[in-house]
């Protein structure tokens, strides 16, 4: 049976990958796509033909028909060169009940809500 992760466990995954908007985002997307796929979901990529070293990811839950939820997002944050982090932007960090590290909020706190 494939493990089942929280989404602080999830977010804490999805924040270990620095896909900075200059960078790859295709690990990321790899995880997704398995950790999906080991819980039943099918998911598919869609490389970016003017930039191979991203793609997007589209997964479906539930039966096709109109009126269905689309949740959407990015997988790409602002880059944290000169930013005056005192602990690593890629390792959620809890300080006083709040979860820190880059794209926490935006986006990859709600792709583990979502997923």
């Amino acid at each position: 049976m494939p493990q089942r992760l929280t989404p602080l466990e999830i977010m804490t995954k999805l924040i270990s990958f620095p896909t900075v908007s200059r960078d790859t985002n295709l690990p990321l997307v790899d995880w997704v796509e398995g950790y999906l796929n080991e819980h039943g979901i099918e998911a598919h990529r869609w490389p970016d033909p003017d930039q191979p070293h991203k793609a997007a990811i589209f997964a479906h839950v539930g039966p096709w028909e109109e009126g269905g939820v689309v949740l959407s997002g990015h997988t790409d944050v602002v880059p944290v060169d000169g930013q005056p982090w005192d602990t690593n932007p890629f390792t959620v960090t809890e300080k006083d009940g709040k979860s820190y590290g880059r794209g926490t909020c935006d986006p990859k706190g709600v792709h583990a809500l979502a997923m």
